[in-house]
């Protein structure tokens, strides 16, 4: 088992990978460095290893493969994971490290949002994505975290083995995200700096598609993790809808004392038994959703277990 493992996914970084796992060396030198290549083109896999990094491949094509990947393959007290190119700088891994070994943090985010991003990156829409993200998930999920879409963090062992990955692309860290607060981990930030990619290096990330991607995960977890207030909204505007169309033909009956709009009249009374159907779904949902919370904390006491069976079982070997 390692103490601290660095987890780098890579596709296509051959300009910069060098570097990263080389800078990483210098700063955790009690640390292994794993890089996993994602079907690269380019010779990144053979610039990794021989810069000193133990290199592995995941073949089904993703960000969030890759992650689920490394996160069932490797056993570390501490895991740190970064990008390939070079947009982290390696000097605040060891903050986030001591944060996961000295007080216990589950997730630590690098955050770029509070310092040289929006300087840095050239990209407008992507700042804008980023800004936008933060205060969706912020506010649907009453937390304070102050970049959602990082992809500089620090792990526990307990986060990495009671993380359920789904996403398959770069949608993961909101998943990680939404995830850690749902479930009441411990997550602090630390501010980091972030540099724009080298010249010559591509960014894989699209703008406008994965942007999508990532306010679709958002709709998807909001469901799924507050299915009260999302159902609830769904009933509020489906009632409101009703009245919209409904108070025409009331208006109608108390002149005339005729009902003129029948098929409407019919049409709204669905739309409002839908709108209570939704309703009471999202109160068996949430109480389904509380239950699935207690099981989970029963899954973090068998992960804290077999961390201190395999600290054990190290020591003696």
């Amino acid at each position: 088992m390692d103490k601290i493992a660095v987890l780098i996914p890579c596709y296509n970084e051959s300009k910069t990978i060098e570097k990263v796992v080389t800078d990483f060396k210098k700063v955790l030198p009690e640390a292994v460095i794993y890089v996993y290549d994602n079907n690269s083109s380019d010779n990144t896999a053979e610039i990794a290893e021989a810069a000193g990094a133990i290199v592995r491949k995941e073949f089904q094509q993703g960000k969030g493969n890759v992650i689920r990947r490394m996160f069932r393959e490797i056993d570390a007290e501490c895991y740190l994971m970064a990008d390939g190119d070079d947009t982290y700088p390696a000097e605040f891994a060891q903050e986030m490290v001591d944060k996961v070994f000295e007080r216990q943090v589950d997730m630590v985010v690098g955050d770029r949002l509070s310092s040289t991003y929006f300087t840095e990156n050239k990209r407008p829409f992507h700042n804008m994505g980023n800004v936008m993200v933060k205060k969706f998930i912020n506010h649907l999920f009453n937390t304070k975290i102050s970049d959602i879409m990082t992809g500089y963090r620090a792990f526990s062992y307990r986060f990495v083995k009671t993380f359920p990955v789904l996403s398959k692309g770069f949608e993961i860290e909101t998943e990680m995200t939404i995830h850690a607060v749902d479930k009441n981990m411990l997550v602090e930030n630390v501010i980091i700096e972030y540099r724009d990619r080298p010249e010559g290096s591509e960014s894989k990330l699209n703008t406008y598609s994965d942007g999508a991607r990532v306010l679709k995960t958002i709709g998807r977890l909001y469901k799924n993790y507050k299915p009260l207030g999302f159902f609830s909204w769904i009933s509020l505007i489906m009632i409101l809808v009703a009245i919209c169309f409904m108070l025409p033909v009331l208006v109608n009956y108390v002149k005339t004392g005729l009902v003129g709009q029948l098929p409407t009249l019919i049409v709204c009374g669905l739309t409002v038994l839908a709108a209570l159907q939704s309703f009471f779904s999202g109160l068996i949902l949430s109480t389904i959703v509380d239950k699935n919370k207690k099981d989970f904390e029963m899954e973090l006491l068998r992960a804290d277990n077999e961390l201190k069976r395999l600290l054990k079982d190290g020591k003696q070997d």
